[in-house]
């Protein structure tokens, strides 16, 4: 039990792994590079609002989430099953009304999804949930878009809906992800609620740090380098180590351990003030038009927020590529938001580029996968990469990693 462990990284996957291993009896080391855990999911509280790095959010139905999250604490706040759909001045509401009845007569008589729709999505959820995630990650592999033509979907609720929301969920605006994900994510939404804790996203990472009691946390911690049986530091420090894991990008490893380098999807999300909300209940709003710079809006504080500030807080997200500066951006989604959400007045508050927000990944898998999570005799890796990009993931990577490390020094 005195192995010395060291975990890079204090994202979910680093600190399922330490969670992991502390079960087992073992004191792991985390370095972290920054002044807080989360990774890529994190919170700031800023002029009395709380601001996601991203907008984000958790399904509930996630197998691993289950596992390691405790809900009621978390104080989970329900986004409804739909979507507000903007579009030549008009907004149409459509959802699940099997989850939520008031979307019926919306979702009819929106002319988004016609009858041969409305029953092929149908068809799609059953198959989906008679399917083990392990059947779908081992599917036929495609992207989204050509297995929503092969579901023979139409061409309009391909442009009207599933473009502008999963765009808004895999970050890129083509549906070029592997049909895998959305199948996964598809009966996520089925079986669950699209949820944000009362205090934010980072509040899942902070829920995890509390539940650590043998594990130290050196944050601001930067890590040169890793190679088998030992870590170097940026300040020049260097430890022995019995075994590593990396929950953090792989690009730290010695150069004839350094697997290809990952492909990343972006976004950027901008938060402003308004007096008041033109969305009165949590759900999404998408921008359908396609010359719209504008993916998504949501109203955070439709939600009940452990900071809410003095007035409302409204999120936009862009996924799409763009050559404006940030001065311009802000003009142009302050226009928009007129335009298609006839949202005016609005105070600029942040802005957060996120250049790698989702690993951009071409084959997924369901479980951590021993023949590449491996850099060397003593070297694991961690992280949604590995296996698909979502928290689900990144729980899984981190605890397959740490198993991977038990069973080596055992």
């Amino acid at each position: 039990m005195n192995k010395k462990i060291f975990i890079i990284g204090a994202g979910l996957s680093g600190l399922a792994a330490a969670i992991t291993l502390e079960k087992a009896g073992f004191s792991p080391v985390i370095f972290e590079s920054t002044s807080k855990a989360g990774g890529r999911i994190k919170t700031d509280i800023f002029e009395g609002y709380q601001l996601d790095h991203g907008f984000q959010v958790l399904l509930d139905a996630y197998p691993k989430a289950l596992e390691y999250f405790d809900y009621k604490e978390l104080e989970l706040q329900k986004i409804l099953p739909g979507a507000i759909l903007f579009y030549k001045g008009r907004s149409v509401a459509i959802g699940d009304p099997s989850r939520h009845p008031g979307f019926l007569f919306t979702t009819i008589l929106s002319g988004v999804a016609g009858v041969k729709d409305v029953y092929r999505l149908l068809v799609l959820y059953r198959d989906l949930q008679k399917m083990t995630d392990e059947e779908i990650f081992s599917s036929e592999e495609m992207s989204t878009l050509n297995f929503l033509k092969k579901r023979k979907f139409s061409n309009g609720l391909i442009a009207k809906f599933f473009k502008p929301f999963f765009s808004g969920i895999f970050l890129e605006p083509d549906l070029k992800t592997s049909c895998r994900m959305f199948q996964f994510v598809f009966k996520m939404f089925a079986r669950g609620s699209a949820v944000i804790p009362k205090a934010g996203m980072g509040a899942l990472a902070e829920q995890l740090v509390k539940k650590l009691e043998k594990t130290e946390i050196h944050y601001n911690s930067r890590v040169e380098r890793v190679s088998d049986g030992e870590v170097w530091l940026q300040s020049g420090e260097k430890y022995k180590a019995d075994a590593i894991v990396v929950a953090a990008e792989p690009g730290i490893l010695s150069a004839s351990a350094e697997p290809s380098e990952l492909k990343w999807n972006s976004c950027e999300t901008l938060y402003f003030e308004v007096d008041r909300r033109t969305i009165k209940k949590p759900i999404i709003g998408l921008v359908r038009d396609p010359n719209a710079i504008i993916n998504n809006i949501f109203y955070h504080t439709s939600i009940s927020c452990a900071h809410k500030g003095e007035k409302e807080l409204l999120s936009v997200t862009i996924v799409k590529d763009h050559n404006l500066t940030k001065e311009d951006l802000i003009t142009q989604v302050i226009e928009e938001l007129k335009v298609y959400c006839k949202i005016d007045k609005v105070d600029f508050l942040k802005h957060y580029q996120i250049k790698r927000a989702l690993p951009s990944l071409e084959s997924l898998k369901a479980q951590w996968p021993g023949n590449i999570g491996k850099a060397g005799k003593s070297i694991f890796l961690a992280g949604d990469h590995l296996l698909y990009a979502s928290s689900n993931a990144a729980l899984i990577s981190g605890e397959g990693a740490a198993k991977a490390v038990i069973e080596k020094l055992r």
